[in-house]
């Protein structure tokens, strides 16, 4: 809103949204969550100090659930880093497997499965080469803390 890119309304209506998908994440049997954030995410300050600390702690909270797991890739993987932009695995009912991907301009789903199999493999090596959560989790923390410094 800031930069004038979206309106008031636009801004709600995306932060509902959101709202939504945490909704999802507290129901009675909750999806499996595996997510592997850049380490970008926890270095970028959104929203000022407090903000930002407020989104680091949610982190925290939601890696503690146990269907969740969170992992930070750092920096230092460099090339190794699998994605540029976000990229969602969903593991459907039937046992499929179909992509969701995003850019600036739009979302995109990816039902073809040699696309899908690629995506697979380059996730499953991004989810053996960044670090395992507990040190994962202590980014996150730092990260925090020095918001708070």
């Amino acid at each position: 809103m800031r930069r004038g890119a979206i309106t008031a309304a636009e801004a709600d209506e995306r932060t509902d949204y959101l709202a939504l998908h945490q909704e999802i994440l507290r129901r009675k049997c909750p999806p499996t969550l595996h997510a592997v954030l850049e380490e970008g995410v926890l270095l970028r300050p959104v929203g000022g100090p407090q903000v930002m600390a407020g989104q680091l702690r949610h982190i925290e909270e939601l890696a503690e659930h146990p269907n969740i797991t969170v992992q930070i890739a750092p920096f230092s993987m460099g090339e190794h880093l699998s994605f540029t932009l976000p990229v969602v695995l969903l593991d459907l009912p039937d046992h499929t497997v179909v992509a969701y991907a995003e850019s600036t301009a739009r979302g995109h789903l990816e039902r073809s499965r040699a696309t899908v199999a690629g995506w697979e493999r380059d996730y499953d090596q991004l989810l053996v080469e960044a670090p395992p959560t507990a040190s994962s989790q202590e980014m996150v923390r730092k990260a925090r803390k020095e918001l708070r410094s």
